[in-house]
């Protein structure tokens, strides 16, 4: 090992995209959240009621009505977004402390898109059990819980075991937010293609966390199981397979197709949330008149969006990308998501809050699109159509739409334990 210290020295340069990425994490101050105080705290007497003495007042109130803590805290808007670091991005197994750039980044969506405080949270944990127990531990802290890029299938059991033993909305944003996106566009493109949910063949190449959540919602959205087929790195999922978790034996199905290829033929629907460059031309033609292709692996989708459209000028597209049409971006759901469980201290995000947002998020694409979101995007119109599936995460009628939606159907499930907000739109 040298002599020399060498941990103060500048880093080497990057390509100009990897260090204008490094300098803004870096500079001015490390990091991109901070803490904030609310209150004034520029005299004794500001002093005194912020801390001791006075914040003995609200202690002996929680202590009594632990309801109370919603209206003396700041529990009822703070998220704690939590990783153990197992599948970060697209990096895989990095590491708790790795994972906490985009635990910070994560911090800031909440608050830009929802006003909606964070405090992230890296956990090193040795096993499922130890992570859960760490959760529930410290609990109380938060009004709701947003899991973040922890790998299947222990993401699954970690949400289950969370949801069961915290009275605060669990969501784990890789599932129930990508799922809840994809289905708001997959509405629409389907629509706009001349086919139905119901009778639709559907092909997920991906069976991680993401794709089963998202066939989990489309058939609770009415899609028909016996036409899904879900694919992993060895193919088909079918019923003569033996080498199948609990949760890939969910969508095991009797056919006799086995390969990509096989699924893909007269497909009416692929989704991808599997890796780069996975899907042929070829399998794009095999598919069924007026398909939906919807390629969200991110960077690098399935199949380039001009490649599928040389392949075929009938298909509705679209990717995790910004600078292609139809982006299929989470931040449309998860900051607004959680608006609408928070301002009506739901316990839950449950199914049905879950399909209120898909129909939220589907009903604000038919609907005109105001002149500061084309002035955004730098578009002269923007119009329901296959170009135009579902809204720009830039749209600030996210607000209006899909907070009510979700603390509306919060309020008819039973899971709400404050009433519909004043300063919300009236009900749909």
């Amino acid at each position: 090992m040298s002599s020399r210290d060498t941990r103060n020295d500048t880093p080497a340069r990057k390509t100009d995209t990897t260090q204008a990425a490094l300098d803004y994490h870096a500079r001015p101050t490390p990091g991109k959240i901070a803490t904030a105080i609310t209150k004034p705290c520029g005299t004794q007497a500001e002093l005194s009621l912020a801390y001791t003495p006075g914040v003995a007042a609200p202690v002996r109130e929680i202590a009594r009505d632990p309801q109370a803590v919603y209206h003396y805290t700041a529990k009822g808007n703070l998220v704690g977004v939590i990783t153990d670091g197992t599948a970060v991005l697209g990096l895989g197994n990095v590491g708790p402390l790795a994972g906490k750039p985009v635990m910070e980044g994560k911090a800031v969506l909440f608050k830009k898109f929802a006003d909606i405080d964070v405090m992230d949270i890296e956990v090193d944990a040795g096993s499922p059990e130890a992570f859960i127990e760490t959760v529930v531990h410290i609990a109380p802290t938060f009004g709701g819980i947003n899991l973040e890029d922890i790998a299947a299938p222990h993401c699954f059991q970690i949400e289950q075991a969370l949801t069961e033993r915290l009275d605060i909305p669990v969501f784990h944003d890789d599932q129930h937010g990508t799922a809840i996106i994809i289905a708001a566009g997959l509405l629409n493109a389907l629509e706009v293609q001349g086919k139905s949910l119901e009778q639709a063949k559907i092909v997920c190449l991906g069976a991680g966390a993401a794709g089963i959540a998202s066939m989990r919602l489309l058939k609770v959205l009415g899609a028909d199981p016996t036409r899904i087929r879900l694919l992993d790195r060895k193919g088909v999922i079918h019923a003569g397979r033996e080498d199948l978790s609990v949760y890939k034996q969910e969508f095991a199905v009797k056919t006799e197709e086995r390969s990509l290829d096989d699924a893909m033929t007269d497909a009416d629907v692929f989704i991808g949330v599997s890796g780069p460059d996975l899907v042929s031309a070829e399998q794009i033609r095999a598919m069924a008149p007026r398909p939906v292709v919807f390629a969200l692996s991110n960077p690098d989708p399935e199949i380039h969006p001009d490649a599928a459209h040389a392949a075929r000028d009938d298909l509705v597209m679209a990717t995790g990308r910004s600078d292609y049409p139809n982006q299929v971006n989470n931040v449309l759901g998860f900051p607004f998501i959680f608006r609408g469980a928070l301002d009506v201290r739901a316990s839950a995000i449950n199914t049905p809050m879950q399909v209120a947002a898909v129909r939220a998020l589907a009903a604000l694409a038919h609907e005109p699109v105001p002149a500061e979101v084309l002035a955004a995007y730098g578009a002269k119109e923007l119009s329901f159509g296959p170009d135009y599936i579902i809204p720009t995460p830039f749209d600030p009628r996210l607000k209006a739409f899909v907070p009510p939606a979700v603390a509306g159907a919060a309020l008819e499930s039973g899971v709400a334990r404050a009433p519909y907000p004043a300063h919300y739109p009236a009900r749909r």
